[in-house]
């Protein structure tokens, strides 16, 4: 298996339909991103949950997800499960995070994800974000959807454990939900992790990558 670098990473963008969606999806990477880079730039934006606890939440997980990292987190107030009929306003809120960073990776849904908020918005990025490098995270859900990844980030063991425990340290409002529990995000990681030869692995679908081999 080859395993490519993207170089110095200075800033990066994470993106979700819903509070908790970037943690569950890529909140392994972000760790390792965030030890690996101190200072790294991160401008997360979740499109729902604005001025509810879960904005609270939000906050305090994306903070410990992020050691270290000069993070600017903006939750919009957009409703959840909704966002198709909110188009407009959701590709203004893309389009105006577009205009104002520079990221060197964005973290977001993927395209082919069965939630209509995820799916949509991951539509939205891979336009708006089209000179980028744009990693779609995955949701484990009872929709079935999990596809078959191209991309793997290996997770050092204590990072996968620590990503499960800030995961239900910090998402109290989500705890009664029967998925949402430590076997199912530690045995995707194991599942992805033997799929990529390593332990542990968070895993992600890009829609299009341009590589430079000579350069």
């Amino acid at each position: 298996m080859i395993r490519l670098g993207t170089g110095r990473l200075e800033r990066i963008v994470a993106v979700g339909a819903h509070c908790d969606d970037i943690a569950i999806g890529a909140g392994g990477t972000l760790l390792t991103l965030c030890r690996a880079h101190p200072g790294l730039r991160v401008d997360a934006l979740v499109l729902t949950g604005g001025g509810t606890e879960r904005e609270q939440e939000e906050a305090e997980a994306l903070a410990a997800f992020c050691p270290g990292a000069d993070l600017r987190l903006t939750v919009d107030k957009l409703p959840d499960g909704r966002l198709p009929a909110h188009w407009a306003e959701v590709k203004a809120a893309v389009e105006e995070l577009r205009a104002r960073t520079g990221p060197d990776l964005v973290l977001a849904p993927r395209t082919e994800d069965a939630h209509q908020d995820h799916r949509g918005l991951a539509k939205l990025i891979t336009t708006a974000f089209r000179d980028h490098l744009v990693l779609g995270y995955e949701i484990v859900k009872w929709d079935g959807d999990l596809g078959r990844p191209v991309v793997y980030q290996p997770l050092a063991p204590e990072t996968a454990e620590d990503k499960v425990r800030l995961l239900q340290e910090h998402y109290p409002s989500q705890r009664h939900r029967p998925w949402y529990d430590r076997e199912a995000f530690l045995g995707l990681a194991r599942i992805r992790g033997i799929e990529s030869n390593v332990r542990y692995a968070e895993a992600f679908a890009v829609t299009k990558l341009t590589v430079d081999l000579g350069g």
